[in-house]
């Protein structure tokens, strides 16, 4: 008979509560599980159960037998729309945060023992500075003008230029809507629509893949007005709704950036579609571009509002899955796997370090860096 393992009940309740479950939406989803015989008292698990157990709220089992509980906290604020700064325990986020952050902290070390060149715009502007002027100084790092999106084809173009010219100037990327290749944790969009984590050597973008093209293409813009700032933080909820200081001002810049004022005075025909198909930003960021520079009055904006707040807050259709590779160059960052790649090819990065920093294990790995890096 299988040795059964003593564990104090509130590790139970603890481990659910990380997890966001309850005890009975635990068992909603795992109807053959024990753990209120567990939490009661009346049955004890065998070690497999208990691994299993972990397993099923993504915790490591041996935090069950810490003498003292982690504390474990987002390490950068999280801010929710017009309900403000997040102030609960989400884990699928902690865990994608932690993630860039190791990713991040490998690479500062990298870069520094290489002396190869970075960023160089990370702190270069303060809330002092007018949205005009940080706008202009991100237009000339980038190399894009007023226009730049209305000569492409779809959003997703747009993301895909943007993100290559960010990549140029230095800064890191990440897409995912799941945490790391795990397709049943999802992040959700309103819990993170992305964040950015400052560092003077490698500065980190990360994207939900989850969300529509229009708004991942203002959460690039948002956080990288983040990272000229040197403020590290992350978004969820609404676009472009925000109240606390340093993300009305990250909004702003990312809203005159895709949505000139100058441009749009001289474009609008009072048809936020047409306006949205140009720019490339959502229908609610024209919308709020063409209200707050009075070419909408208020109870046209209301109505507008009216029917858009109806839409689900992610409109990307699913897709039927595409390429695993493709999707992971998304995932774990063109510009991060060329430095991982030439580490190891270099002997300054074992496989196995190699393997967890990029999520990618063996022969997956080997094929992902000789055929998509």
């Amino acid at each position: 008979m299988a040795d059964r393992i003593q564990i104090a009940p509130e590790r139970y309740v603890w481990a659910l509560h990380r997890a966001g479950h309850t005890e009975g939406s635990y068992m909603d989803s795992h109807p053959n599980s024990h753990i209120q015989e567990w939490i009661s008292g009346e049955k004890r698990p065998t070690y497999k159960q208990l691994d299993d157990f972990a397993k099923s709220v993504n915790l490591p089992v041996g935090y069950l037998f810490l003498e003292n509980l982690p504390v474990e906290e987002i390490p950068i604020p999280m801010f929710r729309g017009e309900a403000g700064q997040q102030n609960h325990f989400n884990l699928n986020v902690y865990d994608t945060v932690m993630n860039v952050q190791a990713r991040q902290e490998w690479l500062e070390e990298y870069l520094n023992e290489n002396e190869i060149d970075t960023c160089k715009f990370v702190g270069s502007i303060s809330t002092k500075t007018s949205i005009s002027e940080a706008v202009r100084r991100l237009r000339s790092i980038l190399e894009l003008e007023s226009r730049w999106a209305f000569s492409l084809s779809t959003p997703d173009a747009a993301v895909s230029l943007l993100g290559q010219k960010l990549e140029d100037a230095g800064v890191f990327l990440a897409y995912n809507g799941v945490v790391g290749n795990n397709t049943h944790r999802k992040l959700k969009v309103s819990e993170c629509r992305g964040f950015a984590l400052v560092n003077e050597k490698a500065p980190y973008i990360f994207v939900n893949s989850a969300d529509s093209k229009s708004a991942q293409l203002f959460t690039l813009i948002h956080e990288t007005a983040h990272l000229m700032l040197g403020v590290s933080a992350g978004h969820a909820g609404s676009e472009g709704f925000h109240h606390e200081a340093t993300e009305k001002y990250c909004d702003r810049v990312a809203a005159e950036f895709l949505v000139p004022a100058s441009v749009l005075r001289e474009i609008w025909n009072n048809d936020t579609k047409s306006a949205s198909l140009r720019f490339k930003a959502s229908e609610l960021v024209i919308a709020r571009r063409a209200h707050d520079l009075g070419l909408m009055s208020d109870r046209d904006y209301k109505d507008f509002w009216a029917i858009y707040s109806q839409r689900q807050i992610s409109a990307q259709k699913k897709s039927s899955g595409g390429s695993f590779y493709l999707t992971s160059v998304k995932r774990v960052g063109r510009s991060f796997a060329i430095h991982v790649r030439n580490a190891v090819n270099n002997r300054q990065l074992g496989y196995t370090e190699a393997y967890r920093l990029t999520g990618l294990y063996g022969k997956t790995y080997d094929h992902f860096m000789t055929h998509n890096i």
